[in-house]
C-alpha cells in the first residue's frame, strides 16, 4: 500500500506549547512524563527561559501565523516558577509585536502558587488558566505529591477558590490513572461542585526501558526490556471510565458541562475537526518549545531523536516546514495498521495518539494503539446518542435535545 499524503502544515495554524521553566516542577508526581526531560538539560546552568529568549521566539511565532488570532500556550513543569514578571513582559511583548492581531493566552498550572496578585494578572490579561487536578481528594493525592510526599489536594482547591474570586476563566486537567479510572461518577460530580464547566482527561499510557540519554521512560518503537508503570490505565478501564462518564452526562448536562472527548466524537460524527490533536487525521503541526529555544515535535516527544532544532539558529516556519516534521505529521495516517484502517470507527479515532501506538495488531502489523479495545468499548456505547446529535445539528436544532431522547430510551428499555 502506497503512501497517501494528507498533512500539509500550510493547512493549519503553526501551533508552539511553550516551555519557559522546562522540566522544573514543584510537585513530584510518580506518573508524570515530563520530569524526567530535566536530564537532557543536566549541563546547563539556567534552566528558565530568558527575556530574550521570550522577546525573540514572540516577534516570530506571532509573524509566522496566518490567521488573525494569534494562541499562546504556557506549560511546564510549573508554568509559575518563572515567575509573575516573566509573563508582564510577554503580554508587554505581544502587544508590542501583535500588529494589530488578537491575542490568547492560556496557561497550565498546579494551582499551589496562585495568590491574589496571580488571578489579577490572569484576569485582566485575559487568561485562560488549565488547572491540574486529578478529582476529590482520595484521587488527587493518590499521585500528585509534592517534594516531600505531601498531598496537594487542599492547596490546589485554595487555588481554584481564588481563580473564583476574581473571576478568572478556568478549565480542569485530569490524568486518567490505574486508580482514578474506577471513579468517573464520582469524578465527573465533583469537577462539576467545583464550577470547571470544561474537562479534559489524559490516559497515562507510559512504558519504561533503558536509553542512552538518561530517560526511562520510551518513544512508540522496538525496545528491549520494557514494562509499563503500576500506574498507568488499563486499556478497558478507560473505555468504561468514559462509558459511565457519558450516561452521568448525557442525563441533563449536555450543553452545560463540556467533556473534551465527547466533543471530539461528536465533531468526528459531523465531519468536523476534533478539536484535540489526538484525534486528527494527521499531526505535526503542534510542536513544543524548551526553556533554551530547543524545538521538538511534540509535547509528548522531547525526546533527542524528535528535537526539530533551536530557534536561535533556525525560524520557527523552516523547522515546521521541514521534510523530519512533515513526514513525522504524515506517519499518523500512513503508518496506521491494516487493522484500524478497516475499523468501523477509525473516522471518529484515527488511531488516536501515535505516543500510544505501541501494540501489534492481530495480523503481527506494528502501530496498533494501547487504548484500542477502550476506545471501541467508549464508541460503541455513545454512537447511538452521537447519531442523534449529528442530526440535530444537522437539522439545525440543539445537541442538547438528545437529553429528552435519552430519558425515552431509558423508559423504553426498563
Amino acid at each position: 500500500m502506497g503512501k497517501t499524503i494528507v498533512y500539509n502544515p500550510l493547512n493549519y495554524p503553526l501551533y508552539v506549547m511553550v516551555k519557559p521553566v522546562g522540566a522544573l516542577c514543584n510537585l513530584d508526581c510518580s506518573y508524570c512524563y515530563y520530569l524526567e526531560k530535566d536530564s537532557l538539560y543536566r549541563d546547563r546552568k539556567i534552566n528558565r527561559m530568558t527575556d530574550e529568549l521570550l522577546e525573540k521566539f514572540t516577534e516570530e511565532y506571532i509573524n509566522s501565523q496566518t490567521l488573525p488570532e494569534v494562541s499562546f500556550t504556557w506549560h511546564g513543569g510549573e508554568t509559575l516558577l518563572r515567575g509573575i514578571d516573566f509573563y508582564r513582559k510577554a503580554v508587554i511583548f505581544q502587544k508590542q509585536y501583535g500588529g494589530g492581531r488578537t491575542i490568547v493566552n492560556s496557561i497550565q498550572t498546579n494551582g499551589l502558587l496562585l495568590n491574589d496578585e496571580w488571578c489579577r494578572f490572569f484576569k485582566d490579561n485575559n487568561f485562560l488558566v488549565g488547572i491540574s487536578i486529578d478529582g476529590p481528594e482520595h484521587i488527587h493525592d493518590r499521585y500528585r505529591l509534592d517534594k516531600g510526599g505531601r498531598g496537594t489536594f487542599s492547596r490546589v482547591m485554595r487555588g481554584i477558590e481564588l481563580l473564583q474570586k476574581h473571576g478568572v476563566e478556568f478549565n480542569t486537567l485530569s490524568v486518567i490513572n490505574d486508580y482514578n479510572v474506577h471513579y468517573p461518577v464520582e469524578t465527573y460530580r465533583f469537577f462539576k461542585e467545583i464550577g470547571s464547566r470544561y474537562m479534559q482527561f489524559s490516559p497515562i499510557v507510559e512504558r519504561w526501558g533503558d536509553r542512552d540519554d538518561g530517560l526511562e521512560l520510551l518513544p512508540p518503537g522496538e525496545f528491549y526490556h520494557t514494562e509499563m508503570p503500576p500506574w498507568c490505565v488499563k486499556s478497558e478501564d478507560f473505555g468504561q471510565f468514559y462509558c459511565d462518564m457519558f450516561d452521568e452526562w448525557i442525563k441533563e448536562d449536555v450543553g452545560s458541562y463540556f467533556v473534551q472527548m465527547f466533543d471530539a466524537t461528536l465533531a468526528g460524527m459531523v465531519g468536523q475537526p476534533p478539536g484535540v490533536c489526538v484525534f486528527g487525521k494527521t499531526c505535526g503541526h503542534a510542536a513544543a518549545l524548551e526553556h533554551n529555544g530547543d524545538l521538538y515535535a511534540c509535547d509528548h516527544f522531547v525526546y533527542p531523536e524528535y528535537r526539530l532544532g533551536n530557534i536561535r539558529t533556525e525560524s520557527i516556519i523552516s523547522m515546521m516546514l521541514s521534510a523530519k516534521q512533515t513526514s513525522f505529521g504524515n506517519d499518523k495516517w500512513d503508518k496506521l495498521p491494516r487493522q484500524c484502517r478497516e475499523c468501523t470507527f477509525l473516522r471518529l479515532c484515527n488511531g488516536e495518539c501515535p505516543k500510544n501506538r505501541i501494540l501489534k495488531s492481530s495480523t503481527g502489523e506494528p502501530g496498533l494503539n494501547y487504548l484500542c479495545k477502550g476506545l471501541k468499548k467508549y464508541f460503541a456505547h455513545v454512537l447511538t446518542y452521537m447519531e442523534f446529535m449529528a442530526c440535530e445539528l444537522d437539522n439545525e436544532r440543539p445537541p442538547s435535545n438528545v437529553m429528552e431522547y435519552a430519558r425515552a430510551q431509558k423508559k423504553t428499555n426498563k
